[in-house]
């Protein structure tokens, strides 16, 4: 049972306000009809404050196994305020739907490794991984440095994706030099 509760604080309640939002929680049940409560919580906090109000819209989606929770102190309109809070709300109901599938981001672990092969004049080199494989890398595919400050034997982490010859090193990052450059 979806359940709706809108509070006014501050400031006089507003029928077209109720309104408004209760389009909102429409769309929101169009989405995901399986939210629990919807608590709209609509303030004026700088009560003493001569022109231009600011409106805080604060929203909490009680879902299966966590509550979503979005605050929003943005515009003078409290109607652009309701609406960019509701959409902060859409994509934490998005996020939170993901991650029940499973479908999360991964973010893939570092490799360690040592440079094997380098050539400046064309701006590329090799990696060799722990795994003992080389992996490809262009001068782009650099991070913590620039490609004309490496070494063969550098120590490097890098991440691996696939191009169009094989898996690429990418995102290199030095851990240490073998040449003194800060001595």
């Amino acid at each position: 049972m979806n359940s709706v509760q809108v509070t006014f604080r501050d400031f006089p309640y507003s029928e077209a306000l109720e309104t408004h939002i209760y389009e909102h929680v429409e769309k929101i049940k169009q989405f995901f009809d399986h939210f629990i409560h919807c608590r709209v919580v609509l303030s004026v906090p700088q009560k003493h404050k001569h022109q231009g109000k600011i409106f805080n819209v604060r929203i909490t989606l009680l879902v299966p196994g966590k509550d979503i929770v979005v605050t929003r102190k943005e515009n003078e309109d409290i109607y652009v305020a309701i609406r960019d809070a509701f959409d902060a709300v859409m994509r934490k109901l998005e996020d939170y739907l993901r991650r029940r599938r499973g479908n999360v981001k991964t973010h893939d672990l570092p490799l360690q490794g040592s440079i094997v092969r380098l050539f400046p004049e064309e701006g590329f080199g090799f990696v060799k991984g722990q795994d003992d494989n080389e992996y490809y890398f262009s001068a782009t595919n650099v991070a913590s440095t620039t490609f004309d400050r490496l070494s063969v034997g550098d120590v490097v982490q890098f991440l691996i994706e696939s191009g169009g010859d094989g898996l690429q090193a990418r995102h290199i990052t030095v851990e240490k030099h073998n040449h003194a450059e800060s001595t």
